[in-house]
């Protein structure tokens, strides 16, 4: 008899599935209509205007029309919104993650902890979490990953995979620190 709900490994993670995706953004249900006054119209259309010159970015026209638009509060409707856009864009930066240049494993590791700190609630597994984290590291690393593990990370489960990527940064960390001090 097989196993109801057998451990996967990483590499079971990569292969493509449908299964378990879901939306994580809730719009507010109702009529969002709200009356507006004549006052505030003029205070946004003065606030940002656009001639379509070449010296404008119309990307950056974009965002500061967005941003104003935001600032106006009527009846928390656009706090709810805000904060909805603020986590769409945190969790999105969790999803791009990047490892940068001279950056060491343990830099890049607590910095994408502390992304994950920012969206206490963003709905991103920890088998993903992981993926993220190594797929998006320098080759370098992710050899130095693969030896510290004695072998591929992808072939343990998602929370091996996590532990050994928490103690093997800081472990690296201070190897590196050692080596430095004694000139090695």
């Amino acid at each position: 008899m097989e196993d109801a709900d057998p451990i996967r490994t990483l590499g079971d993670y990569s292969r493509p599935s449908h299964e378990g995706y879901k939306n994580t953004i809730e719009l507010p249900e109702g009529n969002n209509v709200i009356p507006l006054r004549s006052d505030t119209i003029r205070w946004v259309q003065n606030g940002c205007l656009f001639h379509g010159l070449r010296s404008k970015d119309p990307n950056q026209h974009l965002k500061d029309f967005l941003k104003l638009v935001d600032s106006l509060d009527f009846d928390g409707a656009n706090r709810e919104r805000t904060r909805l856009r603020r986590t769409a864009k945190l969790r999105n930066d969790i999803l791009m993650f990047q490892q940068h240049q001279e950056e060491s494993l343990s830099e890049a590791w607590t910095r994408f902890k502390d992304l994950l700190q920012k969206v206490p609630r963003h709905d991103i597994d920890l088998w993903l979490q992981v993926q993220i984290f190594y797929d998006h590291d320098t080759p370098a690393i992710k050899r130095t990953i693969d030896q510290s593990t004695d072998g591929k990370l992808r072939d343990r489960n998602a929370e091996e995979s996590w532990a050994l990527l928490d103690v093997g940064s800081l472990f690296l960390n201070e190897t590196l620190i050692y080596c430095q001090l004694c000139g090695i």
